[in-house]
């Protein structure tokens, strides 16, 4: 086996959050026969595995995880024409500065977004009214029960808010990404860019210990959304209302359970302030859904995958 598999491995370290215990094994995969390789040797030692990439928008248990930890590295990517052929692993945001230096662009809304490509496929990461549904042509995918190997198109990845194909099976693992751009001022791409990251600084709070938005904004009652189409003078999409609004009218937003905290510039950032526990920002993340659900009957979903082995 050419892969290093690794025992004891601090995984907070690795997540934008900062929070987390070991992993009993770990292994660094850069490609799909690495990735094969890897779930082989769990099958083989009957142990249970969990594929990490970017480390955003996931908590990771205190305790750590009994499993090996198959974690998606390298920058790898080609471009042909217009198209981008990408190691999942790759940063989402690094991409679109690159591309852009090459006069590909198209996608700087997303700019800003954490984490790797391969992630934000699997949850159709979006901002600004822009989704990564918009500009991806297909993905090579990895079944780890059958072995199959296949390529997804945009519609067979049933992609919805915050949703694909991908998260409501996991078992079908994305090897690469495709990305169709199309051609742009180099100038032009990166003042997009720079306008994007402005807006996300002014909006959203930037390099904090944080998952990124840790509930999705759900779909609330008519009377919900009339009220904040009311307070804030914009118009719904799809009947969903942000939960950070959600949160600050139920008066959680700065509330906290030890370190962590529905933050003050953005609550629906659960931030750690110091030493904050996975127990502490569920605790906390369990209070405010109770709130939001009791005094607006809004039920609020968490977009942070929550690991637990």
């Amino acid at each position: 086996m050419s892969l290093e598999i690794q025992k004891h491995v601090p995984l907070a370290p690795l997540t934008t959050f900062k929070i987390g215990g070991e992993a009993k094994y770990f292994v660094e995969v850069s490609n799909e026969r690495e990735v094969k390789e890897a779930i082989q040797w769990a099958r083989e030692k009957s142990t249970p595995f969990v594929i990490l990439a970017g480390g955003s928008n996931v908590l990771i248990p205190d305790k750590g995880l009994d499993a090996l930890v198959i974690r998606v590295v390298g920058d790898d990517h080609t471009i042909g024409g217009n198209l981008l052929d990408a190691n999942p692993g790759c940063n989402l945001f690094s991409l679109i500065r690159v591309l852009g230096e090459k006069g590909l662009g198209g996608w700087e809304k997303l700019a800003g977004i954490p984490g790797s490509i391969g992630g934000a496929v699997r949850g159709n990461a979006g901002a600004f009214g822009s989704e990564i549904k918009d500009f991806l042509e297909r993905v090579k995918v990895f079944n780890i029960k059958t072995g199959e190997i296949r390529e997804f198109g945009n519609a067979e990845c049933e992609f919805a808010y915050r949703d694909s194909f991908f998260k409501k099976n996991p078992e079908w693992v994305i090897v690469r990404v495709f990305i169709r751009l199309q051609s742009i001022e180099t100038s032009e791409s990166q003042r997009l860019t720079d306008e994007t990251v402005a807006e996300r600084e002014k909006r959203h709070i930037q390099n904090v210990r944080a998952a990124g938005s840790f509930f999705m904004n759900p779909v609330a009652s008519p009377e919900v959304v009339l009220m904040f189409e009311k307070e804030k003078g914009v118009k719904s999409r799809g009947g969903r209302v942000p939960a950070g609004w959600l949160i600050e009218k139920t008066g959680m937003k700065g509330s906290s359970v030890g370190d962590a905290q529905a933050s003050l510039r953005h609550p629906n950032y659960i931030v750690n302030n110091g030493n904050a526990t996975a127990s502490d920002v569920l605790v906390l993340a369990g209070n405010i859904k109770r709130e939001v659900r009791e005094q607006l009957g809004v039920e609020l979903q968490e977009e942070a995958v929550i690991f637990n082995f």
